[in-house]
């Protein structure tokens, strides 16, 4: 089917109770890894790509292989932009037929998050895609981008973040962390108290590095949409270099990129599985 709009995503996904992957990609052998394992679980999904990852395929280039791929899929798919840290990266992704944007403003004081958040909600309603933010400062290392130190969603802002900025998703920081190096411990309390007072979808980043255990918790505690990154560029990078490791003279990079493509998919696949608490038999 063809690319889904974020909204008509976001309804499929509540009216399922499920949680939706948002998985990461750079190029073409990650994007047909992430999609061989979405379509078949059988699990609505994002597949995404953050501003820093685009020198490699452009946000043109990106769109493409996945509006072609998806056009062979039977299970929904919607292309995201993952922290577009400027007007400028939304306003391209959304350009180049992106269903679905991420504007991240967390680095700014609170009112210049709100300013600026505002502004891609309204610009991204001329496209009639939804817009995800971020309330709090998720810790850890994404790509370039290195936050210290904890800061929390405060439950107090959640409302009037929401209603003042129009947003459709909030991205929350409950404990959660970008990257592999750091231990995340996921606040519950927090979440489900946020939950409660939030009136738009929750989403989770930094799910590389959280225990599945408290993953497959996600989808009774209101986080519709989870994002998972680094575990499949390891996956990516360790396939590769095990296939140079085992023959330096290797030169067959048809099966390298194929092998690599496969550990994408199995790790995708098995996140799927985990947030939405199935086993390999319920999953086609």
């Amino acid at each position: 089917m063809p690319l889904v709009n974020g909204f008509d995503l976001i309804e499929i996904i509540k009216e399922r109770h499920v949680v939706a992957g948002a998985f990461n990609t750079t190029n073409l052998e990650t994007t047909i890894g992430i999609l061989n394992a979405v379509e078949k679980s059988g699990i609505p999904a994002f597949i995404q790509i953050a501003p820093t990852n685009i020198p490699v395929s452009g946000y043109g280039y990106i769109a493409d292989m996945v509006e072609r791929y998806a056009k062979t899929m039977d299970t929904p798919v919607a292309l995201h932009l993952d922290h577009g840290k400027d007007f400028d990266s939304v306003r391209q992704a959304a350009r180049a037929g992106f269903t679905s944007v991420m504007t991240d403003n967390a680095h700014y004081d609170y009112e210049e998050n709100i300013q600026h958040t505002r502004e891609a909600v309204e610009f991204a309603k001329g496209y009639g895609i939804p817009v995800e933010a971020e309330l709090g400062a998720i810790a850890g290392k994404e790509d370039d981008n290195v936050v210290e130190g904890e800061g929390k969603t405060n439950p107090d802002q959640v409302l009037d973040f929401v209603s003042r900025t129009g947003v459709d998703m909030l991205a929350v920081a409950v404990g959660n962390v970008h990257g592999l190096n750091l231990d995340p411990n996921i606040d519950f309390p927090l979440l489900r108290k946020i939950q409660e007072i939030c009136p738009v979808p929750l989403v989770l980043h930094g799910a590389s590095g959280i225990p599945d255990e408290q993953i497959a918790q996600m989808v009774d505690n209101g986080v519709i949409k989870i994002n998972v990154a680094s575990d499949l560029r390891t996956a990516f990078i360790t396939s590769a270099g095990k296939s140079y490791e085992e023959d330096p003279d290797r030169f067959d990079l048809v099966n390298v990129c194929l092998d690599a493509e496969k550990a994408v998919e199995d790790v995708v696949y098995h996140k799927i599985q985990v947030m939405n608490q199935l086993s390999p038999v319920k999953v086609h």
